[in-house]
C-alpha cells in the first residue's frame, strides 16, 4: 500500500471519528435539553469520554494527525482535503462547548436542580 493510500485511509478514519463524535455531541445535548434518556446516552457519553482520554493522552493533539504527517499530509492536518483548517477548529471548539453544556444539563437534572 502506498503512502497516498495510507493517508487516504487515515483521512477516512478521521472523518468517521468526526461523524461519531458529532452524533455523540448532538445526543448528549439533546438529552440535556429534553431530559430524554436511554442506552444511547451511555454510549454517547462513553464515546465523548474516550475522545477526551485519547486527545489529552496524546498531548492535546489528535493521534491521527501524526499518522497523516508520516504518510505525507502537506499541511500537517488530517482533514486538509475535506475542510479548511479554520472551519475544523471552529467545529472542534463548538462541539466541545455543546458537549459540556449537555453534560452540565444532564448532571443538573440528575441532581434535581433543573426540570
Amino acid at each position: 500500500m502506498t503512502n497516498a493510500q495510507k493517508l487516504t485511509l487515515v483521512r477516512v478514519a478521521h472523518a468517521a471519528v468526526f461523524i461519531v463524535m458529532t452524533i455523540s455531541t448532538v445526543a448528549v445535548l439533546y438529552a440535556g435539553v429534553t431530559g430524554a434518556r436511554g442506552p444511547w446516552l451511555g454510549v454517547a457519553l462513553f464515546m465523548l469520554a474516550g475522545e477526551v482520554v485519547v486527545f489529552v493522552g496524546n498531548g492535546m493533539r489528535c493521534p491521527l494527525t501524526t499518522w497523516a504527517v508520516n504518510y505525507g499530509a502537506e499541511s500537517g492536518h488530517v482533514f486538509d482535503v475535506f475542510a479548511p483548517n479554520w472551519l475544523m477548529q471552529a467545529l472542534f471548539r463548538t462541539e466541545t462547548v455543546l458537549s459540556l453544556l449537555g453534560i452540565t444539563l444532564i448532571v443538573l437534572a440528575e441532581f434535581g436542580i433543573t426540570a
